[in-house]
């Protein structure tokens, strides 16, 4: 069966019927001066809407990788990524950045946030970019956002000037600027203190409450063990769920 459709059992996933995200038989060579490596080797997943699921595994067993291939930042040597019914890996890099601009906010382990910019203006940024939300609601909607987080009264900092838990609750804020369904986290408490890990992974809580999905790769069993599911990844393959 052709890569551009899914098989008749897979075709209400954009419908609501089935799974939000489909992986089959993704596979991800990455090609090195030293031969081939296989990050991934033939992944299938599905992950439901409101799912909140976390992926661990050792160093190197493809965590990465695989939050990548949802993401869209990374393509995969083989196989395919449906997502609410869009097969992710056909669009051009602007359909892929207007695509990306609506359904999925993504969190990363170093934050990512500029540091020219207020916090305010970090979580302002993907609106703008994404032209989601009216003009005329973004500050308000931005300043909500960083309430909700507990930066109400920091908005006007720049991220330097909080500290590093602060910055990552500010990062989570600008994931949700666009109201995406899909949240994808990688390793977000990994620079992060325990009591501040600690209410990172509380405000997913939330969010997964409240029916966002949400893929948090970590090397935390705790904070795993707290999740829905655990997708268990050993050498580019899933042996425990």
């Amino acid at each position: 069966m052709s890569e551009l459709m899914p098989s008749s059992s897979d075709a209400s996933a954009g419908a609501g019927n089935g799974p939000l995200i489909q992986m089959r038989q993704v596979a991800k060579i990455y090609h090195t001066a030293a031969g081939d490596f296989p990050a991934l080797r033939g992944i299938d997943a599905d992950f439901g809407a409101g799912e909140f699921v976390s992926i661990v595994g050792r160093s190197g067993s493809g965590k990465s990788t695989l939050a990548n291939m949802i993401t869209g930042i990374d393509r995969p040597t083989h196989g395919t990524v449906w997502i609410n019914g869009t097969y992710v890996h056909t669009l051009n890099e602007s359909q892929m950045a207007r695509w990306r601009g609506r359904n999925l906010g993504i969190v990363f382990q170093f934050y990512q946030l500029l540091p020219m910019l207020t916090l305010l203006e970090n979580v302002m940024l993907p609106m703008d970019i994404g032209a989601v939300v009216a003009r005329d609601e973004r500050e308000e909607r931005a300043r909500e956002l960083l309430r909700m987080v507990g930066l109400a009264a920091m908005e006007d900092e720049l991220p330097g000037a909080v500290s590093g838990g602060q910055q990552q609750c500010a990062a989570v804020a600008r994931a949700l600027a666009n109201d995406p369904p899909l949240l994808i986290a990688d390793e977000p408490t990994g620079n992060l203190d325990s009591r501040m890990a600690g209410t990172v992974f509380s405000l997913f809580e939330l969010l997964a409450q409240g029916g966002k999905t949400i893929i948090m790769v970590t090397h935390d069993p705790d904070l795993a063990r707290r999740t829905s599911r655990t997708l268990h990844l050993a050498d580019g393959q899933i042996v425990g769920s």
